[in-house]
């Protein structure tokens, strides 16, 4: 596959553009929602912090960046310039550069915060299909996103979604490497990262599809955990106890025997998910994406050709659906949500209120 690198238009000044709405605000710094004065075109602007200006340009946005000139893809957002401000008295005479993106109206988890949403069986095989062709392309170029989640997965008003947020992509070879394992926001991090590995693939990508594709239908992530110890004890109470047995080489990753994990514990990931997905393809699919051992976990393209995505119903545009919502749902955006008894969730199969906000560093109650 050709991968043909592209230059970035250099805009000297961002007063070419007007900010019209704060979208988003994280680690990496803000998003706003932006219009071209001239062209009157809609983007956004993505502010790279600059704390440490003495130590350069931020290697987290030079790697995205380089990520985005290769990436090309009508599933992965586009980078359309890089935009610097002056240094001026109003910001302490620093620099600030800005990441131009085209704008996209909806982030997943935006959408998934209102219960006015609701996503038909398949609406949702669609949005699924479009994450895993994004995984797909991303993976055959030998990237690695390392941050999958729902408020990363874009989605414009007529329906189509983009990967975003690259900035703890890389890429990855198929030699021995030993990448950072304090990547993926904790309830959406697979457990071969939690135990230490740091020779993993791009079966940690599908680890966080996995886990999104189960939130469609139970509107709030799956497993909230406080602690990445917390965390496998969830992964284990619905995924099964980790063992070799299931795992062959797991006792060798480095945290295998430094964590007291539950033992005995069966896999339940269909038993567990019934209650929302009555759709025994997707139950099919689900279980193979949230497999422990990453060399037995279905691959992009596996997950494609699965049984999911060719029976009726089959993917259904969201144009129509979206049409119907003329604000931009955003998580920075959503109203705090009122927790909901896990007996009253489960009445609530679609359309049903977040318990809690998206913010894997807060005490939230799980949903099994």
């Amino acid at each position: 596959m050709p991968r043909e690198e592209q230059t970035y238009q250099f805009c000297p000044d961002e007063s070419k553009y007007e900010k019209l709405a704060k979208i988003g605000q994280g680690t990496f710094g803000e998003v706003f929602k932006a219009r071209d004065k001239k062209t009157k075109n809609v983007v956004a602007m993505k502010k790279v912090l600059m704390e440490n200006e003495k130590e350069g340009f931020p290697i987290t946005a030079l790697r995205e960046i380089k990520i985005l000139q290769v990436l090309k893809n009508d599933n992965i957002v586009n980078l359309l310039e890089i935009c610097r401000a002056k240094a001026t008295p109003y910001n302490r005479y620093k620099t600030t550069v800005y990441l131009v993106f085209e704008f996209c109206e909806h982030d997943l988890a935006g959408l998934l915060s209102n219960p006015q949403v609701k996503f038909s069986l398949a609406e949702i095989k669609k949005v699924m299909q479009q994450l895993l062709n994004g995984l797909y392309y991303i993976h055959s170029n030998k990237i690695l996103h390392r941050d999958m989640k729902a408020a990363n997965i874009l989605i414009t008003k007529t329906g189509k979604l983009k990967l975003a947020d690259f900035g703890l992509a890389r890429a990855f070879s198929d030699k021995i490497n030993r990448y950072t394992n304090r990547v993926v926001t904790l309830w959406y991090r697979p457990p071969e990262l939690l135990l230490g590995e740091r020779n993993y693939s791009p079966a940690i990508d599908l680890w966080g599809a996995g886990c999104i594709m189960a939130e469609m239908w139970t509107r709030s992530p799956i497993m909230q955990g406080n602690t990445e110890q917390h965390q496998l004890t969830l992964i284990s109470q619905l995924c099964g106890s980790i063992a070799s047995e299931v795992w062959p080489g797991v006792e060798k990753l480095e945290y295998f025997t430094k964590i007291d994990f539950p033992k005995g514990q069966k896999r339940k990931v269909k038993e567990r998910l019934h209650g929302y997905v009555k759709d025994q393809w997707a139950l099919d699919l689900l279980d193979k994406l949230l497999c422990l051992d990453p060399s037995k976990r279905a691959n992009a393209d596996e997950a494609l050709n699965h049984d999911f995505f060719w029976v009726d119903p089959l993917p259904q545009e969201l144009n129509l659906m979206l049409s119907r919502h003329s604000k931009s749902m955003f998580e920075y955006l959503a109203p705090p949500r009122r927790r909901v008894p896990i007996n009253q969730q489960q009445q609530q199969q679609q359309g049903a209120v977040r318990p809690a906000p998206h913010n894997p560093d807060q005490h939230v109650e799980r949903i099994f």
